[in-house]
């Protein structure tokens, strides 16, 4: 017994990130063609601590997905979103009853597309007021994720929305504001120090000037965008790490066509599963050295 509790000193002594913080980490089934029995072991084994995926519609499936996640030892993070192609009354009503059917599988958190970018500001916050009141109700965390096409499109429309509404919390996938703004945000510190503050779960997808996705983040043609996504999302761990509050990241590299491909044959230019766990492992690696 007293060897054992030198071997746990010993461990904590060498990783005091992952005794004192928690960082967890979510691998996405976007594109993964494969059983869930083989996506849940795929991504046990792969390390991650949980997955995020859509609700799933059919009752027999979200059972199949609930038997998968406490047989591998799973959180879930489920992504409900709000239905653009409806009239604005009826996609709130719907986007409530998208929010209740996941908060009833009682998931580790919600990340929610949330509002349209083609409805006015007053019309997006009706959105977010479901948002906060789902919350409350269920007392399940809910991040909206800042996106094109919704709400959030846009670095200066999202600080429009957190001043407006102090509750307000974001899953931040920072690379859709490098195509918007087609900059790596290197001189908009200032306005992305509020969104890193209220960022409570992160999309780790590494984007640039021109694209979402870069085509491998492992090539060195793409060092500084990278660098500049780890960067960003650091002094987000840290945020957190400092506050003692828990911090959710779920890697996102997409596949075809997010993921690049030769021309003609369609070919991707790397594989998606392996970007996603270079990612994760860069991250950790980035935070134990400043640990």
């Amino acid at each position: 017994m007293k060897q054992l509790f030198k071997i746990l000193l010993l461990w904590l002594s060498i990783h005091p990130l992952w005794a004192q913080n928690e960082l967890l980490f979510f691998q996405t089934n976007w594109g993964f063609e494969g059983s869930w029995e083989a996506f849940f072991s795929k991504a046990k084994s792969s390390g991650y601590e949980g997955i995020e995926i859509w609700l799933p519609k059919s009752e027999d499936v979200q059972q199949e997905v609930a038997n998968g996640l406490k047989k591998h030892q799973l959180k879930v993070i489920y992504l409900c979103g709000t239905n653009n192609s409806l009239p604005f009354k009826e996609s709130v009503s719907a986007y409530r009853k998208d929010l209740k059917r996941a908060m009833d599988q009682k998931p580790y958190a919600i990340n929610s597309h949330t509002c349209s970018e083609f409805f006015t500001f007053e019309q997006n916050q009706e959105f977010i007021k479901v948002a906060h009141e789902m919350q409350t109700l269920y007392n399940i965390p809910i991040t909206h994720e800042t996106h094109r096409g919704r709400f959030s499109y846009s670095l200066p429309e999202t600080h429009r929305f957190l001043n407006s509404d102090s509750k307000l919390r974001l899953t931040l996938d920072v690379s859709h504001w490098m195509v918007v703004h087609e900059s790596l945000l290197t001189q908009q510190q200032g306005l992305l120090e509020e969104v890193l503050l209220r960022t409570d779960h992160i999309h780790a997808r590494v984007g640039f000037e021109e694209g979402p996705q870069v085509n491998n983040p492992q090539a060195p043609e793409w060092t500084n965008a990278l660098t500049r996504h780890l960067s960003i999302w650091e002094s987000i761990i840290v945020k957190h790490w400092e506050a003692g509050t828990p911090l959710t990241i779920t890697t996102e590299f997409g596949p075809p066509n997010y993921l690049p491909t030769a021309p003609f044959t369609q070919k991707p230019l790397s594989d998606q599963w392996e970007a996603n766990v270079f990612i994760m492992e860069a991250i950790k690696k980035r935070m134990q050295r400043e640990n």
